[in-house]
């Protein structure tokens, strides 16, 4: 229990960190990118500790997989409340480009956020794992230099992995973007948490750019342009077809609908109405 102990007091202050960015700058939106890039910095900071927990807490701490799913769904959840319209993760960003919704420049700058956010993650996860406060992370620490990859599957079925599972989530989450944040956030974390573990085996269907950079890039195993064709061009596929499915079209590209026809509503004019009465 003092390992889990432990991680729950990183948990805390990564927390309270990126809470306390969104306090400070809440009232300020130009500066909207410093909020992703605590967004970002929370979301790959959290998770880099249940990757920990998943690798080494299942049998070093005697922590088992209920656990660490359900600290996954924890941090998600928590992820969703705290940071709010910061998503920390660069293909929403780029949907809301892509459907008009935001300029070239701020989106430039949030993803430039969202991977310095994530690189500073690991930064500091490294820091805090050389601390060896527990057994576990004693453990990390030996391994750090050969980490174990997310990708476990060969490049293809890697990208089609990822790009089906953006797929799902972005089309849920263009389903569910208009609905109040209480129905919102929970379902969006049970989803992520659901895909990850169901894609352990083969992605572990990170979904995020940025979060997998921080996450896996760094392990051997294949060289940074295979990791960036499964986890950023599937990633972007996965959700430039959902966009498609769901609109019909990428307004940013061309306006004509592709897939669907809008119904045009004839009016009957109010002379054509009178004489209806009359007979």
């Amino acid at each position: 229990m003092s390992g889990l102990n432990a991680s729950l007091g990183y948990f805390l202050a990564v927390v309270i960190f990126a809470a306390s960015v969104r306090t400070l700058l809440n009232k300020w939106p130009r500066f909207f990118f410093i909020l992703e890039f605590a967004s970002s910095f929370m979301l790959v900071a959290c998770w880099l500790e249940v990757q920990t927990i998943v690798e080494v807490g299942e049998w070093a701490g005697g922590l088992g997989p209920d656990v660490t799913v359900t600290m996954l769904f924890v941090v998600l959840l928590t992820h969703g409340v705290i940071c709010g319209g910061a998503t920390g993760n660069p293909t929403l960003v780029v949907m809301k480009f892509l459907q008009l919704d935001a300029t070239t420049l701020p989106t430039l700058l949030a993803v430039a956020a969202h991977f310095l956010g994530a690189h500073v993650a690991l930064l500091v996860a490294v820091y805090y794992w050389s601390l060896e406060l527990t057994d576990m992370h004693m453990i990390k620490t030996l391994m750090a230099r050969e980490c174990s990859t997310s990708l476990l599957v060969t490049l293809l079925q890697g990208f089609f992995t990822e790009c089906v599972c953006a797929l799902i989530f972005h089309l849920v989450h263009l389903n569910l973007q208009r609905r109040c944040a209480l129905i919102r956030v929970p379902l969006i974390a049970i989803l992520l948490t659901f895909l990850s573990h169901t894609a352990r085996g083969y992605t572990s269907a990170y979904i995020n750019p940025s979060l997998a950079y921080g996450l896996t890039f760094y392990c051997s195993g294949f060289t940074f342009t295979e990791y960036a064709v499964v986890y950023w061009l599937g990633s972007l596929t996965g959700m430039t077809l959902a966009l498609l499915l769901y609109m019909g079209h990428i307004p940013r590209i061309f306006a004509k609908n592709l897939l669907y026809f809008q119904k045009t509503r004839f009016r009957v004019p109010k002379g054509d109405k009178g004489e209806k009465k009359k007979m």
